[in-house]
Formats: structure tokens, C-alpha cells, sequence
């Protein structure tokens, strides 16, 4: 006992006296309103990574299409923000504005939903019927996990606004115009405080609208990047008929059309699409009110035991299968499927509603599916036949590749297994501290293996490029000898009834390739094979692809390995700034003094030039910034009038449109052309996040003062009348003397080095492979490594322009 007192650092104390002397009542911490989402915020959305950032925007985005579900919205307008803002527009009924009767700080309704925790209107079913928010935080969770939003309403022919600063309103919503329009507007900024990253990702916002719009028929829904100027509308007229067309675009199909499923039973919608191609892959996604539930859940397995059923009974009718019965793997191979139901009241497993959990659905959805596929059998005998032999071929080949997958079972240690100068592997027996790295060619796997920490990380070099797995039956892939001994290595065996993530030695699979088009595709072969025969690996976050340094720098005697372009760029101005002497307000500011600013002006130039893409002329905007009180000007029409008087004397060239008063913002606008180029000042322009950012960068501008800028470099005084030719000539300057070596291959790096830049945990960048949007991800790789070669041809053509770091 005394050992016990003597390791809790308080001897002497009994147990029991110590617990009761440190756990009080002013241990219970009381969270208010939405302190408790920024404590825990992975309770409400998941996680604090990528996957929670962007279920923020779901979040509002679903709250749009449960107004649509409602029929009181046709039309969704999400866009990216330039500062990593987001702003999602619908035309819906807009957020009740009035005070809540039972509030008793006599709030309104909008600041209540947007405040509180399970507040909103999903709750009543006169309001909606049909809802995918049914917990009532999702809004306001964003608002919590926000560095600010800004709620914007049209409704019954007024403007109303509110703006909140992490979840608490920095005044009441006012009323600030008055509209014929009606709908929401919620623009907010994710929390750096909060997230690991606060970039959203065009890509993975693509994904879940496209669902949404195929999900709901005629609903418009627009994604627009601002950063990017990328943009994708969605409007399916087909609905999730449509959507198993999509997912088929580039595959050979076997029936000529999908097969629609609808039924309604004890308020429960039902509907389904499906269509079989000849491809070995299964493709089935499922959704419970528009929510996609990865995880499956009753709708899925009801749709599944019925598909298996209504196979088997149909094959017994006619006499097609002589003994046994087909398997649900066998009947689902090469089958693309979208299974809908909408329902009252769904039961999701967790916040982030992976997985359906109504007992009752697995019934409805089985007895209107067996009802529906025995029909479609006894119409289409055709079609049928062409589904069941393709089905009898999956179970000859299933059979025939029960017998090769004995030649990847592990039966010891791998050093028995014959593999001699394959697998280096490493001493760390506990996969979670282990890696692989699965190397292209002897040449840098004997490099890696030289430079390999041997503890914990094992090198599997592959000769020559793999079998492409898209293209070939499971007996077939595992007649390869190289994808039999990358099985082997990694130990979970392979195929639905075998494959075991638990017994997975490596927790890091890191693909190591050059920089190449040959690396590229070997890279390709080997994510298609991971995709395709083992995507828990992947799901799971254990695969990864190794990034080798892009360049190596040069100076006189030191060398650095620099990893991307943007890296490359902070490290020349880095180099030249201590070089350098500015003149800033009105003083000579000296060397890395001045780098915050240059890299501010940087910056500033980057935007200027975003906008001047979009016809704003630099002039004009430059004219603009240096303008104090824009909101207050342009809120007296004499005062714009005034503005606009003074911008044409001054900036040669320039034209101004009629004045036009904006009801909606109680203030007015007029067009400023100029070269071509033309802008609208406005309130909406001064608050869009583009022009709020462009002139929060503008304080530099400012402090260097009017032109020309002077500088001085190597005692030699230089002077430039714009900022862009001031940072031109930087950049030079950052350059002399400098070698800088493009890398194309990791054979051109000895061990040490392939270590330092590419291995070492405390230096290198890895990244995760996701699988962010599934669909698109199985047509990727249906169009890649396919075997229809126009896709192919044509996506080559369209993204040519935009291949980086890839050397022939």
C-alpha cells in the first residue's frame, strides 16, 4: 500500500479522500448554448479533418433540399469563396424572421435556429414531411464551428441580415431592404481554430450535389469555385435512372435500359434503379431521405436478400442453374444500383447518418423489390437470361478462383516463401507501427533499402508494370505472379470470403513511383488494383503515395530538396529578402524585415489578377480600395454621383452607367466600364469575400506609398511604377546564382538522400488516398484503365492543359 500512496504523489492520503477531495461540484463544467460543438465538435460532424469541413456545407446544403422535398425550392447556388468561405443560396420560403413566442429573451426565430442546439423546423411534420435534418443542430453546429457567417433572408417582401462571430450573433437580424425575391443565403467561414484545413474541395462538394440533384428530380443545383473558376450544374430530369446512367457512361451495359423500381407502403417511398454491365464490379449506393448512407443499412439488405431471392427463384423455374444456387455476390457482380427511400421517420446511426437502422424497411424494401424483379423476369426473358448467365460465369470463376487464392495464403514466415531480392522486410512485428513501401524498379528499391529505417519499414520493390485488374477476372489476377507476391506481403489474403483487414501487416502502404509517365502509371495499376480487390485498405486510411522532392536547390555549397512550386517560391523570397532594402512608409526597411510584407503583396497581386479575369478592371479596383467609406457613399446617390465624377476625370477611358436605386440593400448601384472591362458597385460587390480580401491585402499598398517604389539591391537603388514589376524584378534577383534541379526519378537520389526528402517520418509528405467520391472514382478508373478507348482519348484531351510534374 504504501508503494501505491507513494505513486500518486500525495503519501499519506487514503484513496477514497483523495478522489472525493478532487471531484467537487465545481468539477461539472455547465456548457452553454453552443459552447458544447466547439469542445467536442467531432460529436456533431464527425471529425475535424476533411471529412467534417466539408460536412458543414452538407449541413446547410441539406437544410435547401429538405425546402425543396417541401416543394418550396427549385433552385441551389453553392459557391467557394477566394478568403475559404462558403456561401449556399436557395429560393426557398427563406427562415422565419418573426420573434419566437416562447423565447424568453424575445429572440427571432432565424437567430434561434442558428444559436440553439435542436431548433429548426424539422421537428413538426406540417412543415416537413420528409426531412434528412432531423436533428435540428446541423446549422447551428456550423455556425459554432464558424469563424463567422452571415445569414441573409427573402422573405415576405423583405431583406432581412445577421451576422454571428463563432456561434454568437454580433447583433440582432435588422431589416435591410425590401425584395420580390424570397429564400436564404447563409455564407460562413470554417474556423481555422477549429479545422485541421479549411479548404473545401471542389471535387468532394461535386460528389454530394450531383447525388442530391439525381435524388431529386428537377432540382437545379450550381457549384461555382471562385479560386478555380471551375463550375458544375446539376439537373437530372431522370432522376436515380439518370444516375445509374451515369455511373454506366463508359461501361458496356447488358440490359438496354435500368430497371425502375418504385412503391410506397405504410408511408415509406421505395425506389430503386438498376442495371447490370459487363464488368466485374459492383456498384450499389443507398439513401435514406437524400442522406447517402455509406454503411448500408435495412433498405440495403432488404434490396439485396430480394435481388438474391428473386434470382435463385426465377433460375428454379426455368431449369438455367442444373444444381446449387447462385450466391448475392455472384447475382450483384457487374450490377449498378441506386436504392432511395424516403420515410418519416428515419433512424440513423449517429449525427453523420452512415447507416439506416429502421427495422421495418428491410421488409418493405424486400417484398416491393421481389414483387418488382419477378415481374421484370417473366416480361424480359432476354434480359433475364443475359443477367443469369453472367451470374453463372461469376460463380464458375468465383470457383476457379477459390482454388488459385491458395497459392497467396500465408503459411509462415515470409522468409520461407522464397523471395529472395523482393521483400526487405522490417523487426517491428506490431502492424500499427509498421510500413511498406512498394517500390518501381531494383534500381530504387535497392536505394530505399540502403536508406530504410530497418525497424519499422519494409521495402517490397515490383519489377515492370502489374496486371491491370480492371481488365481481367479475379483467377486471372492472381495468375500474376507480381500481384500473388504483393498479396502475400501484405497478409489479408484476397476475395469477399477470405480477405481479412485484421490481419494486414503494414498500417502504411505507401506507393513509391517516379516522376514519369511510366512512375504515373505504374502508380495507376497499383491504385486500381487496391480500388477494385482490397478498398478497405483504403477506407481504413493505411494506403499512401510517397512525394519526392520536385526540385533541388543549389547555392554555392548548400543544397536544399525543395517538395512543390509553392515551397520553391517562399524559399526564393526568402533568399532575396535579406538582400533587400524597401522604402515603406516613407523609411528604408531592411531585409527579413520586409518578408511579411512581400509576401502580403504577393498576395495582393494574385487577387488583382483573379479579378482582372473577370473583366474588373486593376485601375479601377485599385481606385476603389483607396476610397474610404464606399458603404456610406453608396448609400447617398449624390455621393456616388460625386465618386463616379471624380473616377472618370482621373482614370482616363472610363464610362459609368445610370445610377439605379437597390431596393434590397436600401442603397444604389452603377456599372464603371473602363477598357473592355466592366464592374458593378454595389453593396453586394463591397461585401462579396473577394473584394473584402483584395483590400485587406491593400494595406501594404498603402504603406509603400504612391509611385514609383524604390528599392535597393546590392547598394544599385531600383524604382518601379507598379507592384507587379516591383515583385518581377524580386524574383530575378531571388534566382541568380541558383541551381535549380528538376527530380525525375528516385534512382537519381542516393540512399541518404532518398531517406532525408522521402522516408524520414519527421521530413516527408505522404498522401492519404481517399475515396472522396465513389462514383466518380469507379468511372476514372472505368475510363483509364478500361477497355473502351474513345473516354479514354477524350479525357486525355480535356485535362491535358492541366498534367503537372510529369516528365517523359
Amino acid at each position: 500500500m504504501g508503494d501505491v500512496q507513494k505513486d500518486t504523489g500525495l503519501a499519506g492520503m487514503p484513496p477514497n479522500e483523495l478522489n472525493m477531495n478532487d471531484y467537487q461540484a465545481e468539477s461539472i463544467k455547465i456548457l452553454k448554448g453552443l459552447e458544447g460543438v466547439r469542445t467536442r465538435p467531432a460529436m456533431y460532424i464527425g471529425s475535424t479533418g476533411v471529412d467534417g469541413l466539408h460536412h458543414l456545407v452538407y449541413e446547410v446544403v441539406d437544410n435547401s433540399v429538405d425546402e425543396a422535398l417541401a416543394g418550396h425550392c427549385t433552385n441551389i447556388d453553392i459557391m467557394l469563396h477566394h478568403d475559404g468561405s462558403c456561401s449556399v443560396i436557395d429560393n426557398g420560403r427563406g427562415i422565419p424572421t418573426n420573434v419566437h413566442a416562447d423565447d424568453p429573451e424575445g429572440r427571432t426565430a432565424a437567430e434561434i435556429v442558428l444559436t440553439e442546439l435542436h431548433a429548426g423546423g424539422k421537428f413538426d411534420s406540417s412543415a416537413y414531411k420528409i426531412s434528412g435534418g432531423l436533428h435540428g443542430v446541423g446549422v447551428s453546429v456550423v455556425n459554432a464551428l464558424s469563424q463567422w457567417l452571415e445569414l441573409e433572408i427573402r422573405r415576405e417582401g423583405k431583406v432581412y441580415q445577421q451576422r454571428f462571430e463563432r456561434g454568437f450573433p454580433c447583433e440582432g437580424l435588422k431589416q435591410v431592404g425590401e425584395t420580390q425575391r424570397k429564400g436564404t443565403k447563409i455564407i460562413f467561414k470554417p474556423d481555422p481554430e477549429v479545422f485541421e484545413t479549411t479548404e473545401l474541395s471542389f471535387d468532394i462538394l461535386s460528389q454530394r450535389l450531383r447525388e442530391l440533384a439525381f435524388l431529386n428530380k428537377g432540382l437545379k443545383i450550381t457549384l461555382e469555385d471562385e479560386r478555380t473558376d471551375k463550375k458544375n450544374e446539376f439537373i437530372y430530369s431522370g432522376g436515380i435512372i439518370s444516375f445509374v446512367e451515369h455511373i454506366n457512361v463508359n461501361k458496356s451495359v447488358i440490359q438496354d435500359k435500368p430497371l425502375y423500381i418504385y412503391g410506397e407502403k405504410d408511408g415509406v417511398i421505395v425506389e430503386i434503379a438498376m442495371q447490370y454491365n459487363d464488368g466485374y464490379a459492383e456498384m450499389i449506393y443507398s439513401f435514406a431521405n437524400n442522406i447517402n448512407t455509406r454503411e448500408g443499412g435495412t433498405h440495403l439488405s432488404g434490396f439485396k436478400a430480394a435481388l438474391t431471392r428473386s434470382t435463385n427463384t426465377y433460375i428454379s423455374s426455368t431449369g438455367l442453374l442444373k444444381t446449387g444456387s447462385l450466391s448475392g455476390e455472384d447475382v450483384r457482380e457487374g450490377l449498378a444500383a441506386v436504392i432511395s427511400v424516403k420515410l418519416p421517420n428515419p433512424q440513423f446511426e449517429g449525427q453523420t447518418k452512415m447507416k439506416l437502422g429502421n427495422t421495418d424497411v428491410k421488409g418493405i424494401v424486400e417484398s416491393i423489390s421481389n414483387e418488382r424483379l419477378a415481374v421484370y423476369f417473366e416480361e424480359n426473358p432476354s434480359a433475364a437470361r443475359k443477367i443469369i448467365d453472367k451470374a453463372v460465369q461469376a460463380l464458375r470463376a468465383r470457383d476457379a478462383a477459390r482454388k488459385a487464392r491458395e497459392l497467396t495464403r500465408r503459411k509462415g514466415a515470409l522468409e520461407d516463401l522464397g523471395l529472395p531480392g523482393k521483400l526487405a522486410d522490417c523487426s517491428e512485428k506490431d502492424p500499427a507501427l509498421s510500413e511498406i513501401f512498394i517500390v518501381e524498379g531494383d534500381s530504387a528499391g535497392g536505394s530505399a533499402k540502403q536508406g530504410r529505417n530497418r525497424r519499422f519499414q519494409a521495402i517490397l520493390p515490383l519489377r515492370g508494370k502489374i496486371l491491370n485488374v480492371e481488365k481481367a477476372r479475379f483467377d486471372k489476377m492472381l495468375s500474376s505472379e507480381e500481384i500473388r507476391i504483393l498479396i502475400t506481403v501484405l497478409g489479408t489474403g484476397i476475395g469477399s470470403d477470405e480477405f481479412d483487414i485484421a490481419k494486414l501487416r503494414y498500417h502504411k502502404v505507401v506507393l513509391m513511383t517516379d516522376a514519369d509517365v511510366d512512375g504515373a502509371h505504374i502508380r495507376t495499376l497499383l491504385l486500381t488494383f487496391f480500388y477494385r480487390q482490397m478498398p478497405e485498405v483504403i477506407e481504413r486510411g493505411y494506403l499512401y503515395i510517397a512525394q519526392p522532392p520536385l526540385y533541388k536547390v543549389k547555392k554555392g555549397k548548400t543544397e536544399k530538396y525543395i517538395q512543390n512550386d509553392a515551397e520553391l517560391q517562399d524559399m526564393l523570397y526568402e533568399l532575396v529578402a535579406g538582400e533587400l532594402e524597401v522604402l515603406v512608409r516613407g523609411a528604408r526597411m531592411k531585409g527579413k524585415t520586409f518578408l511579411p510584407y512581400l509576401k502580403r503583396l504577393v498576395n495582393f497581386e494574385k487577387l488583382i489578377e483573379w479579378h482582372s479575369k473577370r473583366r474588373k478592371d486593376p485601375e479601377v479596383l485599385k481606385y476603389l480600395l483607396r476610397t474610404r467609406d464606399l458603404e456610406i457613399i453608396i448609400k447617398n446617390e449624390a455621393a456616388l454621383a460625386n465618386l463616379l465624377s471624380k473616377l472618370k476625370t482621373e482614370l482616363s477611358e472610363t464610362e459609368t452607367g445610370e445610377i439605379e436605386f437597390d431596393a434590397e440593400h436600401l442603397s444604389h448601384s452603377a456599372a464603371i466600364i473602363r477598357k473592355s472591362n466592366a464592374l458593378t458597385l454595389n453593396a453586394e460587390f463591397i461585401h462579396c469575400p473577394e473584394f473584402k480580401e483584395l483590400k485587406s491585402y491593400y494595406t501594404i499598398v498603402e504603406e509603400l506609398g504612391d509611385p514609383p517604389y524604390t528599392l535597393w539591391y546590392q547598394a544599385e537603388e531600383e524604382q518601379f511604377n507598379t507592384t507587379g514589376e516591383l515583385l518581377e524584378f524580386i524574383m530575378k534577383a531571388a534566382k541568380k546564382g541558383l541551381n535549380i534541379q528538376r527530380y525525375k526519378g528516385l534512382g537519381e537520389m542516393n540512399p541518404q538522400q532518398l531517406w532525408e526528402t522521402t522516408m524520414d517520418q519527421d521530413r516527408r509528405i505522404l498522401i492519404q488516398v481517399t475515396i472522396e467520391d465513389a462514383v466518380q472514382s469507379d468511372g476514372l478508373f472505368t475510363i483509364l484503365m478500361g477497355d473502351q478507348v474513345e473516354p479514354r482519348k477524350e479525357f486525355i484531351t480535356k485535362h491535358a492543359l492541366e498534367a503537372r510534374n510529369i516528365d517523359i
